[in-house]
């Protein structure tokens, strides 16, 4: 970093060389790594991680992404932390998740398959919650991907077919965002903030037919239920 430049991998170089299958092999560290952070805190912040993210994208199950969600079940069974993913909905990813979580032991009513609101594809969607997990309908904002009005019938649409209970709601934002010049954010992605959802989607999704109870079960009952359960399991 010291001189500007950075590489960006699948897994950090340094797991190249330790763990099951490097060229050293070993125990997973990455599991007690997220283990660590979990039950004493990030780094000597005391601070501790209450939830376990991995990521899916079009590349696919490379071997490091594999590793990574292996790793993260592992952590997951010993901690009871959730699971929340990162996928490439358009390319299906959150099933090769949900059987790589399912291979590891992990209960999949105890994972987030996020960014399920990029798409329109109810067969997928219903895929993922025949096998338990909840649908992450994350990106409301982030509209170069999916269109506002398309989110919002995906949510809709769901709702009547009784899914209220097995989806969350939210915008994929955050406070700082270095893909793009920080000025040009604003202009791209225009409702990408925190408030998008509170003034713009909920009223929308009523537009659409959707109660204030199914919203109150996206908003408040499901996150609750996610990070209620607690302790690890084998």
């Amino acid at each position: 970093m010291a001189t500007g430049l950075y590489t960006y991998n699948d897994v950090p170089f340094y797991f190249h060389y330790l763990g099951p299958g490097a060229q050293l092999d070993g125990p997973e560290i990455m599991t007690d790594m997220f283990v660590r952070d979990i039950e004493h805190g990030i780094a000597d912040t005391g601070i501790k991680a209450g939830i376990l993210k991995c990521a899916t994208d079009e590349p696919g199950l490379t071997p490091g992404v594999e590793r990574v969600l292996r790793a993260v079940a592992q952590a997951h069974k010993r901690t009871g932390a959730p699971i929340s993913t990162h996928t490439h909905a358009g390319l299906r990813r959150g099933l090769d998740q949900q059987r790589i979580f399912a291979e590891e032991g992990v209960d999949l009513s105890r994972v987030v398959i996020g960014h399920c609101g990029d798409s329109t594809d109810v067969g997928y969607l219903e895929e993922l919650i025949a096998a338990g997990s909840y649908l992450g309908m994350d990106r409301f904002g982030v509209d170069v991907i999916s269109p506002f009005q398309d989110r919002v019938n995906i949510v809709a649409r769901m709702c009547e077919r009784g899914h209220a209970d097995k989806m969350v709601l939210s915008h994929d934002a955050c406070c700082y965002f270095d893909a793009l010049p920080e000025e040009l954010v604003p202009v791209a992605m225009p409702n990408w903030h925190y408030l998008h959802i509170h003034n713009d989607v909920i009223p929308a999704l009523k537009q659409h037919g959707v109660t204030d109870e199914q919203l109150h079960t996206m908003l408040v009952d499901n996150p609750r239920r996610i990070f209620e359960r607690q302790g690890g399991y084998q």
